[in-house]
């Protein structure tokens, strides 16, 4: 009993060891993570308020508008070069990010970086309906790539302090800390520890430290009043969750179409096509300008009449989908949000129009349904969920919200509606296993979590995928060769080898069996 009581206090402190090791190291990763995402979302600030500027001189100027047609070309070969360099850095960057936890992506984080930042920040002087959540998340991912690579001891803890970085990104872009590490845990790394945890949490809640001491308190979405739904009004979150959903799932089928379109053009053409597009947006319509954020407050306070919303809604939808689908490095997060706000105030104006509800509970169906639309296109509901509450400021709203994201994501499962960064990531995989194609397998890193059905195992007692041969196992700062009495310990990082096609599935069934249920 005291050899075992001994053995296990020895496994309880090296834990401990390492948890708090982890923590301080998510620590310099929120910061380094944080600074970039405010220097990012700086410059995106600045580069669409100037957008909008420019445009209304375009519209007092119309001589100037062949000069900036040939800016808009230059630019846009230009963005195209860059993203063929850094193939990476292309959309949204979440899928990206996901696809190097995954299924283990090469990320060059110095490029990435460097093409995130005079890619997306050129694009938004242009005003394209791109957000700044997804680079926001790449970027936090790439910042603590560069920790990792001088600190971590091993590929676990490396895959760590990338989802710390990633969760890192999204608290700093959007002043919303619990939201960053929920989506880092539901959406990019799809597994939990309480390393992970650790990681992720010290990461996200410092980057929100920091982006605080630039943009302040305040929450991103400053709904001046909400007024708490009353219990009469909730038979309305249904047809909300149903408009919200609706919202997320044209958009998410749009930003998927349109992509298919400009993959069929040159490459060089297809950044010159959205910048273009641009245009007439600016000219006749500037409030679709940008990701959405001027749009949602524009919901709250629902001073446009019922047609215009619609316009609005509709020429948002394909503006974003085709600044999108040209492979400019920018995110849908924030656009989504928008068109869901404003699909919620259109229902709300009309309900109003109607004599059905008071006009002070638009605001409450514009944050609904904003909500569903999240949920509807990314099927995350629960980071839609505290998303909404941390950006509003407001949890009073939970219950009408959460309903409206469950109704949304159940909507969006009728529809059989793929989760958005799962396609695009899924198109991301085909492209690899395409130039790949020519090769039997290949290996495969995989972590083993504390707790999974195979931690404490020895090598032979497990039932192995098919095609597969565990040929090393990474433990600490060492690397050995395996037999089939090796005991697999938590924290080991498996070297599989495939030796068939059958690349993704067999990474899925091994993750499955190290992974904790």
């Amino acid at each position: 009993m005291k050899e075992i009581g001994s053995r296990l206090y020895d496994v309880l402190s090296s834990m401990n060891e390492i948890k708090w090791n982890v923590a301080l190291k998510g620590l310099l990763t929120g910061i380094i993570s944080g600074m970039l995402v405010v220097l990012y979302r700086l410059g995106i600030e600045y580069g669409t308020e100037t957008a909008v500027k420019f445009y209304a001189y375009l519209k007092l100027h119309p001589l100037v508008i062949l000069p900036w047609i040939v800016l808009a070309v230059f630019v846009g070969l230009f963005i195209g070069w860059l993203v063929k360099q850094e193939p990476m850095a292309t959309g949204s960057g979440i899928p990206q990010v996901e696809g190097v936890l995954l299924y283990g992506l090469k990320m060059k984080w110095y490029s990435v970086l460097i093409v995130r930042f005079i890619g997306g920040i050129l694009a938004s002087f242009f005003g394209l309906s791109l957000g700044r959540e997804g680079p926001s998340i790449q970027i936090g991912a790439a910042g603590s790539k560069a920790v990792a690579n001088r600190m971590s001891k091993n590929k676990l803890e490396e895959n760590y302090l990338i989802t710390g970085g990633a969760a890192a990104g999204l608290s700093a872009a959007f002043n919303a800390p619990l939201s960053g590490i929920i989506f880092a845990l539901e959406e990019v790394h799809r597994s939990f520890s309480p390393i992970l945890l650790m990681a992720v949490t010290t990461a996200a809640l410092t980057a929100d430290i920091v982006a605080k001491n630039f943009f302040g308190l305040k929450p991103v979405l400053s709904f001046a009043t909400l007024p708490q739904l009353p219990e009469n009004l909730y038979l309305w979150l249904i047809p909300l969750g149903i408009i919200g959903g609706l919202a997320g799932v044209l958009l998410n089928k749009s930003l998927l179409f349109f992509q298919n379109i400009f993959n069929k053009l040159p490459w060089f053409l297809r950044p010159c096509i959205a910048l273009l597009l641009a245009l007439p947006c600016g000219l006749f319509l500037p409030s679709v300008l940008g990701g959405g954020q001027n749009l949602i407050q524009m919901a709250q306070t629902a001073n446009s009449g019922l047609v215009m919303l619609l316009i609005i809604v509709v020429v948002k939808l394909i503006f974003t989908s085709t600044s999108f689908g040209s492979g400019i490095p920018g995110g849908i997060f924030l656009p989504i949000l928008s068109v869901g706000a404003l699909a919620g105030c259109s229902l709300g104006v009309a309900a109003v129009n109607f004599g059905l509800i008071p006009s002070e509970y638009i605001p409450v169906f514009a944050v609904c349904a904003m909500a569903g639309a999240l949920s509807g296109a990314v099927k995350a509901p629960v980071t839609s969920i505290l998303l909404t509450a941390e950006m509003t400021g407001s949890f009073l709203h939970m219950l009408p919200v959460a309903a409206c994201s469950f109704i949304a994501l159940l909507l969006s499962d009728i529809l059989k509606t793929s989760p958005i960064y799962e396609a695009l990531l899924e198109r991301i995989m085909q492209k690899k296993e395409t130039k790949r194609s020519d090769k039997l397998g290949g290996l495969l890193e995989v972590p083993v979590e504390l707790g999974s059905n195979i931690a404490g195992k020895m090598i032979k007692e497990v039932i192995w995928p098919q095609g597969t041969l565990i040929v090393g196992i990474r433990r600490g700062e060492t690397e050995h060769v395996p037999c089939g009495n090796t005991i697999i310990s938590p924290g080991d990082y498996l070297i599989v080898l495939t030796s068939d096609h059958t690349y993704k599935e067999i990474k899925l069934k091994i993750t499955e069996l190290c992974h904790t249920k």
